[in-house]
């Protein structure tokens, strides 16, 4: 396989940023993230196998480039036998193979049905602990060709990333309840979290595009919490980021799953300029609904479905689904071409391919 690009006049750079204002761009910017199985095999089609992740990114055209600060401060957990475990987090996962592959999924909860006490115990990284001048190395070496953006979909994710330590169940009840010690713990790590971004941000000064956060909000059917609980224990705490990212002139994009779409507003009301992932199966997060309600007013990325023709369809189907989607797009500006979070590894290589490929042959 052999990917076939157009002529282009922008640089990543300046099409994310162009995008985010809703200006033209000579085409829609390029997102990839994929699971390990199909990004290995999409590598071997494109005989990229012996090569970097940087030079397959650089072929795929991807606009994006996330810069963070290393950590070098000490050893904060272990992880039990037979397990891995996050060196910042503590979240711990276990191997769960699949037919086309396997994934690391989350379990043995460290603070489930925890006691007060493991809750102010728990270690969150000091600031102080990561290496500010390095991540402003590497932002300065990319030369100004691709859009930066510090943080990502896990940024502050306060329901996910606390249902990976204290389980899905607790952490609903916590913060339904408002449990003092769970959400001293929820507030301690998002502000360590926003004052690495914001010494980050001072040290990459200018290199900088935008800041990227995460909150899953969704099931596939309804919202996961109601919109008064957002108001009240979230949405302040992503004020924090997108006040730190006004104060440096900044877009924030925040990835939502599931069915989102209700915080929208909330969302545009603290300052957020884009909304990714956008499960089109899920409730109120349809192209033309979000398109009918949002366009013109956030940049919109994702709506290639991981759970629809890239993984069940045809080449030809994958095509289809592609251009309708850039089709209604195109009018509203500020679309990103990229999947609903992750490729699956059940996705086929010549659907994932004819993806990337599509976005070329619509904009040549």
């Amino acid at each position: 396989m052999e990917l076939t690009k157009m002529h282009e006049t922008m640089t990543g750079r300046q099409r994310v940023r162009a995008a985010f204002e809703f200006e033209k761009t000579d085409r829609a910017p390029i997102g990839y993230d994929a699971n390990g199985g199909i990004d290995r095999r999409l590598k071997e089609a494109l005989g990229m196998e012996n090569q970097s992740h940087e030079s397959f990114l650089e072929l795929l055209g991807v606009d994006y480039r996330r810069i963070c600060a290393p950590y070098k401060g000490p050893q904060l957990f272990t992880a039990p036998p037979g397990r891995q475990r996050d060196p910042l987090e503590g979240f711990i996962m276990r191997w769960v193979a699949h037919k086309t592959g396997g994934y690391w999924d989350f379990c043995d909860f460290p603070l489930k049905d925890a006691p007060d006490e493991d809750f102010d115990n728990y270690p969150v990284p000091s600031p102080d602990d990561f290496d500010y001048e390095a991540a402003a190395a590497i932002a300065r070496s990319y030369g100004g060709k691709y859009a930066l953006h510090l943080g990502d979909p896990g940024v502050p994710d306060v329901i996910n990333s606390n249902g990976r330590i204290m389980g899905m169940e607790d952490t609903l009840c916590h913060l339904i309840m408002e449990d003092e010690a769970p959400m001293n713990l929820m507030r301690r790590r998002a502000r360590a979290s926003l004052e690495v971004m914001e010494r980050t941000l001072e040290a990459c000064k200018g290199e900088i595009d935008f800041i990227w956060l995460g909150e899953d909000l969704g099931t596939q059917i309804a919202p996961m919490i109601s919109l008064e609980l957002y108001r009240k224990t979230i949405k302040p705490i992503h004020k924090a980021f997108t006040d730190l990212a006004g104060a440096y002139g900044l877009p924030v994009m925040v990835h939502t799953c599931g069915s989102s779409s209700w915080a929208y507003e909330d969302f545009i009301e603290i300052g957020v300029r884009g909304v990714d992932t956008l499960q089109p199966e899920a409730a109120n997060m349809s192209p033309r609904y979000l398109l009918d309600h949002f366009g013109g007013r956030l940049n919109l990325r994702g709506c290639i479905s991981t759970a629809g023709p890239l993984a069940y369809g045809t080449p030809e189907d994958v095509r289809r689904n592609c251009t309708e989607i850039l089709d209604m797009m195109k009018p509203y500006g500020g679309y990103h071409f990229a999947p609903t979070h992750a490729i699956q590894d059940n996705s086929p290589v010549e659907n994932v391919y004819t993806m990337y490929q599509t976005i070329y042959d619509y904009y040549r």
